[in-house]
């Protein structure tokens, strides 16, 4: 692995890492000051939609910012990374997302690795997650021909808006759906529905890419 990757693999990791400790700790921190799951969602959404954020901004220049498998898939589909350079993001994310959640859980003094209890299956819920990564790749494709600098508040306003229009609360990201199977927390997800959750997420990337590849003339 030259120089050039591990920068950017070492970023996908720290940036996916924190993007977990955000979306978890948020809402182990809301359950801790409320019970009132109005005020737990709300207090998720603004963590998250502004850490997003800051983090898509912090590490865009040096990998992209990407995150999440489905974003890396789609660069790869359109040719925009080697396939070599694909493994290693999505193995970097997935390893971020569960180092996230080691240490988010260690801050809080709980267990380490859970298993979520919070049942999240229904047709209804995998076409939320669908819909919501369909608009996330959306964002993402259209915004940066605008400008690469307006991806991040575009990205962070867009999941936040997620948070409340999708029923599922737009999990939009293979690593993060699996990492949050391991928290037995507001933001949990029963390990029983990871895999319909990430088989809608990639479908719905793919169809995104090739809407857009049309809509852009791309």
């Amino acid at each position: 692995m030259n120089i050039s990757l591990l920068r950017k693999v070492i970023a996908e990791t720290l940036g996916t890492a924190f993007l977990v400790m955000i979306v978890i700790g948020s809402g182990i921190m809301g359950q801790n000051l409320s019970t009132d799951t109005l005020s737990i969602l709300l207090a998720n959404t603004i963590a998250t939609g502004v850490g997003l954020t800051t983090l898509i901004w912090v590490f865009i220049a040096i990998s992209g910012a990407h995150f999440n498998p489905a974003v890396t898939l789609v660069m790869l589909l359109r040719r925009e990374m080697p396939a070599f350079d694909a493994l290693g993001y999505i193995a970097a994310q997935f390893l971020g997302a569960m180092l996230g959640v080691i240490a988010v859980h260690a801050m809080f003094d709980l267990a380490l690795l859970q298993s979520s209890s919070n049942y999240r299956g229904g047709v209804n819920l995998y076409l939320s997650e669908g819909i919501a990564t369909f608009g996330l790749l959306m964002t993402i494709l259209s915004v940066r021909k605008l400008s690469l600098l307006a991806v991040a508040p575009a990205v962070g306003l867009y999941i936040s808006a997620g948070y409340w229009f999708t029923s599922s609360t737009s999990f939009a990201n293979p690593a993060v759906t699996v990492a949050r199977g391991f928290t037995d927390s507001f933001t949990g997800i029963d390990p029983a529905f990871i895999l319909p959750f990430i088989g809608a997420q990639l479908i719905a990337a793919v169809a995104a890419m090739l809407l857009m590849r049309f809509l852009l003339d791309d």
